[in-house]
């Protein structure tokens, strides 16, 4: 009977890592597409301008701004520490973090899928030189994002280390507070990778504008609610972080509490 179950548990530990992985291969697929998506290589079907359904502007608009709200909504609502404790009543706790990934990636893909472009220019630099270095900058935003989770335990964030514990027995080690490299000089630097990546655009169309108008809203919105559960879960630790280091842009003092 024991050996019935071992074997068992170790079927389950096998599938739930197979999950995780899956999941994390679709979220790296569709992050590898949003970079063109973002960029408008026209190599790509769908990118923020060009590809996808010609709709009146209106309603293009309309739609775009449904996409943002519900990538939006899910990434808040599922990332909330109130929302996690109920929901791990119903989904093992090792696999809450690769569904969160697989609902996430599901919204970015729906988003990529059902993008309206409105290609009408609201800039557009001519000079090789600057448009070589918003091209750059660019990379470097895109860049960032990628260090940056690297930097706080990238395969952790993605859900394949707690599938992997699983798999070997070993309980889901709880989150700790450290602020290794970008993280001295700015809290979220993931964010700032971003924002970074969706603004420096040697052509900016009303739809990208659109994007990036939302992309950093919602930044900013996202920030305030993590912020909050950050000093809920480290209290003073995180306070003092607060205190001392610049939210996005790397000069200045940190906020107050």
């Amino acid at each position: 009977m024991t050996d019935v179950r071992a074997e068992r548990a170790h079927a389950g530990g096998l599938l739930s890592m197979a999950f995780g992985a899956a999941c994390y291969l679709f979220f790296l697929g569709t992050f590898l597409y949003m970079i063109g998506f973002v960029l408008d290589l026209p190599t790509l079907p769908q990118t923020i301008d060009h590809g996808g359904v010609d709709s009146p502007a209106y309603i293009a608009i309309a739609v775009n701004l449904t996409l943002l709200a519900i990538f939006a909504l899910q990434h808040s609502i599922m990332a909330r520490p109130a929302f996690k404790r109920a929901w791990t009543k119903i989904v093992p706790k090792h696999l809450e973090r690769s569904v969160y990934v697989l609902a996430a990636t599901t919204c970015v893909a729906l988003l990529i899928w059902q993008w309206r472009p409105i290609a009408d220019p609201v800039w557009s630099v001519s000079a090789p030189m600057a448009r070589v270095a918003l091209y750059a900058l660019q990379a470097i935003g895109w860049g960032t994002v990628l260090l940056a989770t690297f930097l706080i335990n990238h395969f952790e964030l993605f859900g394949l280390t707690q599938t992997f514990d699983a798999l070997l027995g070993r309980s889901v080690t709880e989150q700790s507070f450290k602020t290794p490299s970008l993280y001295r000089y700015v809290r979220h630097p993931l964010y700032l990778g971003f924002v970074i990546a969706f603004w420096a655009a040697p052509d900016m169309s009303v739809g990208h504008l659109l994007f990036a108008i939302g992309g950093t809203g919602y930044i900013l919105v996202g920030i305030f609610f993590e912020e909050r559960d950050l000093i809920a879960h480290f209290g003073q630790k995180y306070i003092d972080y607060k205190r001392r280091v610049p939210m996005l842009l790397p000069f200045g003092k940190g906020g107050g509490r």
